[in-house]
């Protein structure tokens, strides 16, 4: 890896995309120009880390992080267009722009690519996070250079501090809904009133009744869960805002 790009510009490379049946350029200029940009590179789609933290916390915090004044959160890869869009589409990852580094051109020039060949991937991305603005790095998160893939400084919650030090995380929400049901749309409508984001567990898509009576006990639903708290239905969930 080389030296820290902080007060430099992005390296200036054209992607090759794949947005639904057709190819698609985008340049470094499309991506970063006249903007500002939280970028985050990992080692590879569908790996566990990956998977399980770095990708899944972004998308949870974008929306504050829109209220931050980031335009776009950019999560790239030495991956191929392919395999970029089917992990992002696998995540339920919708507010997260993924952008395939499939040659290494914009990692190498960021000095950021290294040889992971003894996992049998070649050369990947070290994983890094930076805030962007106007095509020049005015911040950079590297992870330390540890044996291993180290995910101590990349994350979501550090960046988001960086921009908002004061800044203190919301407990994670999970809602049970299924299709049509009014009640769940009158929950998740609270919980976006009170400037909450949450995963949402469809049944018959994600899970079945089984699931809702075997976690609450029950099977109507909406049923909410937030920061390890099982709060209840719609109504519950009303009664625990007037609480607060």
């Amino acid at each position: 890896m080389s030296a820290n790009m902080e007060g430099k510009k992005v390296p200036q490379v054209t992607f090759h995309t794949r947005q639904g049946d057709a190819w698609v350029d985008v340049t470094s200029a499309q991506l970063f120009d006249n903007k500002t940009v939280v970028l985050f590179s990992l080692p590879g789609a569908f790996t566990p880390t990956c998977s399980s933290s770095h990708l899944p916390r972004y998308n949870e915090l974008a929306c504050e992080f829109k209220a931050l004044g980031v335009d776009d959160i950019i999560c790239m890869s030495v991956n191929d267009t392919f395999v970029m869009n089917a992990w992002k589409a696998d995540q339920e990852s919708e507010n997260i722009t993924v952008i395939p580094d499939g040659n290494g051109e914009f990692t190498e020039g960021m000095g950021m690519l290294v040889d992971k060949e003894d996992l049998g991937f070649g050369k990947r991305s070290w994983r890094y996070s930076m805030l962007v603005k106007n095509g020049v790095v005015e911040k950079m998160f590297i992870e330390p250079n540890e044996p291993g893939d180290p995910f101590k400084v990349s994350d979501a919650d550090t960046m988001i501090k960086y921009l908002k030090p004061d800044w203190s995380a919301k407990p994670s929400v999970s809602i049970i809904t299924k299709l049509g049901c009014p009640y769940c749309a009158k929950a998740k409508a609270l919980l976006k009133a009170k400037g909450y984001t949450f995963e949402e567990i469809v049944l018959g898509r994600d899970a079945s009744t089984i699931s809702v009576r075997a976690i609450t006990g029950k099977t109507s639903v909406p049923q909410v869960f937030i920061g390890g708290q099982y709060v209840g239905g719609s109504e519950d969930l009303e009664a625990y805002f007037a609480a607060k």
